[in-house]
């Protein structure tokens, strides 16, 4: 008896055993027919310098993506100078996907004109948010007035700024990619509860604009063409009425529009209102622009003012090259490239191209890159053309560009021809929520310009 449950304990040591070594040997051939499947990628890998900084087992540098919002846009600030002085390009693991942070206009024009799609990692997240609209014009996107001025804790606009904040989290925190993962997240419940409000919000706006549309087809009133329109008036229009855009495709692009068309405009006017404030000589000479396309007159701007401000744009021009409304974009290389250092890019690699490094990169800028120096757009053709990308650049260049430039030229002409901007002690905190804006809230003083003196208000 004793023998045989030796025997039979024997086997069953055995059978364990094998059982391990099967497993082992599994893992060994799967971890190796990975490793030959992306050996392409790992290649490319050691051909582009590394970023150097600490990684851990199977997440890489995807940890350091910790922290607020602050913290990730030094880190990606970082990311951009470490490949400016590596010759434009450097390399960073994100789990088990690699990126390359293009910081090299020359390097950036091949990436951005031989890879349109973008990173499906990432973008999903956002279509998560916005759904599947087009990224293309006005601020006049909703036809309902927000009062945001006086009421910037709209209820539309709170829940707008706390799901780009969640959004923008997880597009840097890898760990929160797992659906399985993040929905168990409080942080989930919030993001899911305020995109609900928002879509309740929007589709309220729809029902009523439909019902409007509707009742001034009745009485004979077809469109408003001699009417200022909404973009959300257009695309009703424009798409046939009723039997045009579902209710769904109009909400998914008026929220786009609410993020690429507002935002973004608001965000180059705001840091530019805040760097004349810290630039007095620069606001003055923008002031002296200004009385010479209006005088003393208190009429408004008209579409043939705003080409006749061209230091004023220089100024915006050169706020956006140091506080890029966009830092970086992500792109998919799904077909291989040639790259003019020599190096190529394989499917399966991401590429990060890194605009805040490009705008400061010394060798196109010169040594002057970090002064904010207005000067330098009135001096005559750039370098190359893809060293100032405010507005992304080649077949994905934004189509709001002319538009986001004279909104801003606009909301700036006003401001200055009426008040003076008084800096604050407060400095400029650069955070990533989807965009690069600033966690001090963009803080200036103001004081009403008069003939006989100054009242300060």
């Amino acid at each position: 008896m004793k023998v045989s449950f030796i025997v039979i304990s024997a086997l069953g040591l055995v059978r364990r055993e094998m059982l391990r070594l099967l497993v082992l040997v599994a893992t060994g051939l799967w971890a190796l027919y990975t490793r030959w499947k992306r050996r392409r990628i790992h290649r490319v890998c050691k051909e582009v310098p590394f970023c150097g900084l600490p990684g851990l087992p199977l997440i890489g540098q995807a940890h350091l993506f910790a922290g607020n919002d602050e913290d990730r846009m030094k880190l990606l600030q970082k990311l951009g100078k470490i490949a400016v002085k590596h010759g434009g390009m450097t390399s960073v693991w994100m789990l088990n996907k690699l990126y390359v942070v293009i910081a090299d206009p020359a390097i950036a024009e091949v990436v951005l004109k031989s890879c349109l799609d973008k990173d499906d990692t990432t973008m999903k997240f956002v279509r998560n948010l916005v759904g599947n609209g087009n990224f293309v014009a006005p601020e006049t996107s909703l036809g309902v007035d927000l009062n945001s001025q006086q009421q910037s804790n709209h209820p539309f606009l709170e829940a707008f700024e706390t799901a780009l904040h969640l959004l923008s989290e997880r597009l840097l925190c890898p760990w929160l990619y797992l659906d399985c993962v993040y929905e168990r997240l409080s942080r989930h419940k919030t993001f899911v509860a305020k995109k609900d409000f928002m879509y309740r919000f929007v589709d309220e706006l729809i029902k009523k604009k439909r019902e409007e549309l509707s009742t001034r087809d009745t009485n004979g009133m077809n469109g408003m063409k001699s009417e200022m329109r909404t973009f959300l008036e257009m695309l009703l229009e424009s798409s046939g009425g009723h039997q045009g855009y579902s209710d769904i495709e109009l909400r998914e692009e008026v929220l786009v529009i609410v993020l690429a068309g507002t935002d973004t405009s608001a965000v180059g006017a705001a840091y530019t209102a805040v760097m004349l404030s810290r630039y007095p000589e620069v606001q003055e000479k923008v002031y002296q622009e200004l009385q010479e396309v209006f005088g003393d007159s208190d009429r408004p701007a008209t579409a043939q003012d705003l080409p006749r401000l061209k230091y004023l744009e220089a100024v915006i021009k050169e706020t956006l090259r140091t506080y890029p409304a966009v830092p970086v974009v992500v792109r998919e290389v799904l077909n291989d490239v040639k790259l003019p250092n020599g190096k190529k890019l394989v499917n399966g690699v991401g590429v990060v191209v890194s605009f805040c490094a490009i705008h400061r990169h010394p060798a196109y800028w010169g040594a002057d890159a970090d002064v904010f120096r207005p000067e330098r757009f009135l001096e005559g053709p750039l370098k190359h053309p893809a060293q100032f990308m405010p507005f992304s650049y080649s077949f994905r260049n934004c189509v709001g560009s002319t538009y986001a430039m004279m909104s801003m030229k606009t909301v700036l002409s006003a401001l200055v021809r009426r008040y003076r901007l008084r800096p604050a002690a407060l400095e400029l905190r650069p955070t990533f929520n989807v965009m690069m804006k600033d966690g001090s809230g963009y803080a200036l003083g103001i004081q009403r310009r008069r003939t006989f003196g100054d009242k300060l208000i």
